[in-house]
């Protein structure tokens, strides 16, 4: 069993940032890769974009490129979703996920079927 906890969800202006935090512990060292997703209300959640475990091969959803950034904490178990330049449309509830399948690309990064474990989600609102 892994367990994910997200932080850092707030209330923010468009055009400001703000940095998720993911924290994971238990089974950790089955973890292959995390992602991060988002749910906006009324709509289907999605895939922000997600780096392996090793800290390399990060992929992001068209939407976000070049605004977020997904990195590993100096903490071993922490991954962090930084969000800049903020947009109303990001407003969603933001989950981490792991996935402990042993591969990872581009094309199945985004497949919530292939991640293992699951957190409780961060509200993210951005005014406009």
């Amino acid at each position: 069993q892994v367990q994910l906890v997200e932080s850092g969800g707030g209330l923010v202006q468009a055009g400001g940032s703000l940095r998720l935090s993911c924290a994971a512990s238990g089974r950790t060292s089955i973890s292959y890769a995390m992602g991060w997703f988002r749910q906006a209300p009324g709509k289907e959640r999605e895939f922000v974009g997600g780096v392996m475990w090793s800290g390399i091969a990060t992929y992001y959803a068209d939407s976000v490129k070049g605004r977020f950034t997904i990195s590993r904490g100096d903490a071993e178990n922490t991954v962090y979703l930084q969000m800049n330049s903020l947009k109303p449309e990001d407003t969603a509830i933001y989950y981490c996920a792991v996935r402990i399948i042993n591969y990872w690309t581009r094309v199945d990064a985004g497949r919530e079927e292939l991640y293992a474990y699951w957190g409780q989600g961060t509200q993210v609102t951005v005014s406009s």
